[in-house]
């Protein structure tokens, strides 16, 4: 999803294509997503089906086949499409929460990139995304903490405290599982986890953050019974 990366080089006009067809992509595939999150079955368990061989497909290439590292990864991508599919078909804010979260995830990608390309600073891993930077952090999680806050009122679902807190969290699971693509892409070798997104790379390259912010989530609705976080 290439979250927080921060970069110093002057603009170029192959780096400004570059940006336009990462652009040109978002504003194709964004508003598909959302209207298979708005009107739920089977167009949201349709993406799930199409998302889940091509994941496979992109770790086995990034774990080079290796039993151990690929099973995690399988199970790890698994456990986020069913988490998505659990989230959304749940009876009470199902629609809401995958909205809530694909904006916070969002947020902090916008945030982080601005912010991170205007105040450089600090870099955040450099052994693993030399071009992540810890003002970059920073501003992904203001922008998702806003983001979030602005999605409980937008819904009417209260605890604006909460939801601030729970955008601030995500920035920083988001960023985790970023970090986590980029460490297998650097230990294969590869720039991108494939090429089916032009300007983007990959789906990993595209979800890395929002697998593992959905987990996340739905482990600590598990854990809340459901009640967390529209209660």
């Amino acid at each position: 999803m290439a979250a927080l990366e921060a970069s110093t080089p002057k603009a170029s006009p192959a780096r400004f294509r570059g940006l336009l067809l990462r652009v040109a992509s978002a504003v194709i595939l964004g508003p598909l997503l959302l209207a298979a999150v708005w009107y739920g079955f089977p167009w949201i368990d349709l993406v799930a089906a199409i998302c889940a061989p091509l994941m496979i497909a992109e770790w086995f290439r990034l774990t080079r086949g290796r039993p151990i590292a690929f099973g995690l990864a399988v199970l790890y991508s698994v456990a986020a499409l069913l988490a998505l599919l659990w989230l959304r078909h749940q009876p009470t804010y199902g629609r809401e929460t995958i909205i809530w979260i694909l904006a916070c995830v969002w947020a902090t990608d916008i945030g982080a990139y601005f912010v991170g390309s205007l105040a450089g600073g600090a870099k955040l891993a450099p052994s693993i995304s030399p071009s992540k930077t810890w003002s970059g952090l920073v501003g992904g999680m203001c922008f998702s903490a806003v983001i979030s806050a602005a999605c409980g009122l937008a819904f009417d679902a209260g605890g604006t405290f909460m939801l601030v807190a729970a955008g601030l969290v995500i920035a920083v699971v988001a960023q985790g599982g970023d970090l986590l693509e980029s460490a297998a892409k650097r230990r294969a070798g590869v720039k991108d986890s494939g090429s089916i997104i032009p300007g983007h790379g990959g789906v990993l390259d595209r979800i890395d953050g929002l697998i593992a912010a959905l987990i996340f989530i739905a482990a600590i609705r598990l854990m809340t019974a459901g009640d967390w976080p529209w209660a």
